[in-house]
């Protein structure tokens, strides 16, 4: 919550500058407003939004809970204050409900697509900056199940990495005595000999990047024949019409920037009644 107030506070600061040029002239006494949909999807931000809310000191009702569906046409929120306040706060309220709203119905059209297969929707490091935690709370909201928060979750050695490794098996060796004793380590493969490479080295994780889900399936068996402790992890352009395709690859999670860097808004307005 700390994090969210600091947030919250940063992006007023951001809207109002100086100060907002209409506060020292609106009209006394109170306004009713609400939030009202303009888009179908899922709802997220709420949780942003009720700070947002406490901190500018304005009530506000939410109608929705954060991961409902949401349709054109339906008010969200019910607001009552200064019309100073309402209006100041108008563009960073929906701002937060809009831009998290947006991941959060991109990560559950993905959510939907590998129901019933028992794997696991991640997102990734692929967030604007200074607003992944807002993003990756949005993708929860929606469904999906955040990877690293940052460099300091997990030691993954990407292809860039890996290029500056002579001997894979000893730098894995290494690490293990650097790194906690909780932290996995995950290598990022594009081809079966190097599965076979990192899990003979010792990776608890395997991302089978850029991989098809026929070759997935050939990792699996080699896994499930050898080193059946090891996760194995597809990412690499997966869209949402081929996701289902690599959920029943017998995978144990899929990984997508695109949950949230492909996300559109969704469209909110402000009515005052």
């Amino acid at each position: 919550m700390i994090n969210i107030k600091k947030f919250v506070k940063n992006a007023i600061i951001e809207d109002n500058g100086r100060g907002d040029l209409f506060f020292d002239v609106a009209p006394k006494g109170r306004f009713t407003a609400r939030a009202i949909s303009k888009s179908d999807g899922i709802i997220a931000g709420i949780q942003y939004a009720k700070v947002l809310a406490r901190t500018e000191k304005f009530d506000c009702k939410f109608l929705k809970k954060d991961g409902d569906t949401i349709k054109a046409g339906e008010t969200i929120a019910e607001l009552e204050g200064k019309a100073s306040i309402l209006l100041s706060s108008e563009r960073t309220f929906l701002n937060m409900l809009q831009h998290a709203s947006g991941i959060a119905t991109m990560a559950n059209q993905y959510a939907k697509l590998m129901e019933g297969t028992g794997v696991v929707l991640l997102d990734t490091r692929k967030t604007r900056p200074q607003l992944r935690d807002f993003e990756k709370y949005a993708s929860r909201v929606g469904g999906a199940i955040n990877h690293r928060l940052g460099l300091d979750d997990c030691l993954m050695l990407k292809d860039t990495h890996l290029r500056t490794i002579d001997n894979l098996k000893e730098f894995v060796k290494k690490a293990r005595k650097r790194i906690s004793w909780v932290t996995k380590i995950e290598i990022e493969c594009e081809t079966f000999e190097q599965v076979q490479e990192a899990m003979d080295a010792g990776a608890d994780i395997i991302m089978c990047d850029n991989m098809t889900p026929l070759q997935i399936k050939d990792v699996v068996k080699f896994r499930d024949e050898t080193y059946p402790h090891i996760l194995l992890e597809a990412s690499g352009n997966i869209d949402l019409n081929t996701i289902r395709g690599y959920a029943l690859s017998g995978v144990d999670a899929i990984s997508s920037g695109s949950i949230i860097h492909q996300a559109t808004w969704l469209d909110f307005s402000m009515k005052f009644d």
